[in-house]
């Protein structure tokens, strides 16, 4: 039988940035076949191609054997291939049902579409495990039940091959066992798999074969049983990686940030946070774990003064602060900087060349110049030395911040608050969407700073990052903290436990 997918000699380029370079990939079916990385090496555009968001430059797609030209999802679609995407494309309001539903109705008659989609709901509850009330609202769900719609409404639309880009990234540790066990039933059925992820523990554990792109091209495909991390890191990085960061011994100083009782609520006035407290220590990083969605957003916004809170208290190195002092500015000139979750929305401007996106918050510099104008020069010649030092790729400060990789646009935030030398550092999500070499790069930089003495909070939805990083482990659900683990004893299966909100955990 022929290969479910086939990409022979696929080439794409945006101007001058060759992102694949003549890539040929076999995908056998029923498996689950694996694709891994680093940002940049093309992993995603070559499945933007598959799933027709973009058109090839060159080569040639087969899918069962047939030559397919896929110029759209619906193409993509047709021909029986399937996406799952890390932020999911559902619509909150509506119920299970419409979301499945959604372009795929049938008919003008939706009656008559809503029967036949439940009764494939059923079937797929049947045969897969995949079971969900056809009429809860989406918006209501938690983020596991919310993925497996997403699979739903691509097994509804005759799915027979499933992309699946960074599946786990919002998960709690159960909720992905109970993704990599839906995974293994398709792969029971016949269905053909495609895991795209940097956690190279779930390609070990999930994956048939896996392929490793390197700068644009194919470098191997591997059976997954036949190598290791070790070698895949290798593959993808192009040297020894060292997946763990061995810690100095904690030994804190005073608290520098303390929260007492700390509320606060959205846009909408609906509580996010609900009376919070807790303080980190100089030398001391404080990892918060918890499912994306939880609180932990509106948190390091508070603390960062992007939000005011509803009430509580916040002292920075022993002096509580004045409502006039909650504002971005004035915590950055009090020590308590910043690297927010999303870099593009909140940390950096896409539009900007590099040397102004790593000056954001700090043109008021005297070293940039004085009155309303920037000397540029100095700016330049700043970011080199931090791109030099960072490792920033390619080292261009003129360079639009659109144009560089997720990791290396995280770096020029991190080493922007960084070399401003805090007392206090939040960090949100440091390694969302950054490969296994930069993931190393980031860890051995905040532990650097820890044994400066900085007092770091770490928020993060990667689970073996708050346990490999943190002294200390506070788990949040619903806007509270319902546990904390000192982390060299913690243990996954409980803090899954806390961050579900089973706050009896042992």
């Amino acid at each position: 039988m022929p290969p479910a997918i086939e990409l022979i000699g696929i080439d794409k380029r945006f101007g001058a940035v060759h992102a694949n370079r003549s890539v040929t990939l076999a995908i056998e079916r029923g498996t689950i076949h694996g694709i891994v990385g680093e940002n940049g090496a093309g992993k995603s555009t070559l499945m933007s191609i598959l799933y027709g968001f973009y058109e090839a430059d060159a080569g040639e797609i087969r899918v069962n054997g047939q030559q397919e030209r896929i110029r759209s999802p619906a193409d993509a679609i047709r021909a029986g291939i399937g996406m799952v995407h890390q932020h999911f494309m559902l619509v909150e309001p509506l119920s299970v049902l419409d979301n499945v539903m959604l372009g795929a109705e049938g008919g003008a008659l939706l009656r008559n579409g809503a029967a036949r989609a439940r009764a494939e709901m059923a079937r797929l509850a049947r045969d897969y495990g995949l079971v969900i009330d056809p009429d809860s609202v989406v918006g209501e769900l938690s983020v596991g039940l919310q993925q497996r719609v997403e699979i739903i409404k691509a097994l509804y639309r005759g799915a027979d091959i499933l992309i699946l880009d960074e599946p786990t990234a919002v998960l709690t540790p159960a909720e992905a066992d109970a993704l990599f066990a839906l995974l293994k039933a398709l792969k029971a059925q016949g269905k053909t798999v495609i895991l795209i992820t940097h956690k190279l523990r779930e390609i070990m554990a999930a994956t048939d074969r896996v392929s490793v792109m390197r700068r644009g091209e194919m470098v191997t495909t591997l059976d997954t049983a036949r190598t290791s991390p070790v070698e895949l890191a290798e593959l993808m990085v192009g040297r020894r990686v060292l997946f763990r960061i061995e810690k100095a011994p904690h030994a804190p100083g005073p608290p520098l940030l303390e929260v007492e009782e700390l509320s606060v609520t959205d846009s909408r006035g609906v509580l996010r946070v609900d009376k919070v407290s807790f303080a980190v220590r100089a030398g001391e990083i404080v990892g918060i774990a918890g499912v994306a969605g939880n609180g932990q957003s509106e948190l390091l916004e508070a603390l960062a003064g992007m939000r005011r809170p509803a009430q509580g208290t916040i002292r920075l190195a022993g002096r509580t602060l004045a409502p006039a002092e909650h504002d971005p500015h004035r915590l950055r000139r009090l020590g308590l900087l910043h690297v927010p979750e999303d870099r593009l929305r909140t940390g950096l401007v896409a539009s900007f060349p590099a040397f102004e996106s790593a000056a954001l918050g700090f043109t008021d510099d005297p070293a940039y110049g004085k009155g309303p104008f920037l000397d540029h020069r100095r700016m330049i010649a700043d970011l080199e030395r931090r791109m030099a030092a960072y490792d920033v790729r390619p080292p261009d400060p003129r360079l639009k911040t659109s144009k560089f990789s997720g990791g290396n646009q995280q770096k020029l935030v991190l080493a922007r608050e960084i070399e401003r030398g805090p007392q206090v550092l939040l960090v949100g999500q440091p390694t969302r969407g950054v490969d296994i070499g930069a993931i190393e790069f980031i860890h051995r930089r905040l532990l650097s700073l820890r044994e400066a003495g900085v007092a770091i909070l770490l928020v993060s939805v990667e689970l073996e990052e708050i346990m490999s990083l943190s002294d200390r482990i506070l788990t949040m659900c619903g806007g509270r903290i319902t546990g904390e683990r000192v982390s060299a004893g913690a243990d996954e299966r409980d803090l899954g436990l806390l961050m579900a909100g089973v706050e009896e955990a042992a």
